[in-house]
């Protein structure tokens, strides 16, 4: 067995979510709770079929999304793997829980816009996700100026009333 890391590549704002699912049926089912949650947003999907063809099976409403998804799902490469890039504006918050609620899903690994490495296991038959470091360790603990601006942040994009 071998242990690896890949990068994930996107522009710097851009959230994503890596998750496991178990059935190809995904990419169709993922693709409608997306639409069906947040009417007009923009994403791309991607998933690493892992049978069959074993093909990187793609969906989504935006061209630049899917070729995104399409290219970290490829670097990836673990089997039933899938990866959804939001477009500018939208947000996994707003997602998550229809990703989740998709029967096939299996588990979620990160949604984040922050710089992430997927750390990968690689055995003869292929690859399989451990676990991903998302974004950087922490720099110290919040003070009460700190937890002011947290709850002045949520309240003030919607989050919190």
């Amino acid at each position: 067995m071998q242990l690896l890391t890949v990068t994930i590549v996107k522009p710097e704002a851009t959230n994503f979510v890596l998750g496991q699912s178990h059935f190809i049926k995904s990419v169709e089912d993922l693709h409608e709770a997306m639409v069906g949650t947040v009417p007009g947003i923009k994403f791309g999907l991607a998933f690493c079929e892992a049978s069959g063809k074993r093909l990187v099976r793609r969906s989504g409403t935006d061209a630049g999304l899917i070729e995104l998804a399409s290219q970290n799902a490829t670097a990836i490469g673990a089997g039933h793997s899938f990866v959804i890039f939001l477009g500018d504006g939208f947000y996994p918050v707003n997602v998550l829980n229809a990703i989740k609620a998709v029967p096939e899903v299996c588990r979620i690994f990160c949604a984040t816009a922050n710089p992430t490495q997927v750390l990968l296991a690689e055995t003869d038959q292929g690859r399989g996700i451990l676990g991903v470091v998302d974004g950087s360790g922490p720099l110290g603990v919040e003070n009460e100026e700190d937890v002011q601006w947290r709850k002045d942040l949520l309240r003030a994009i919607g989050y919190k009333a």
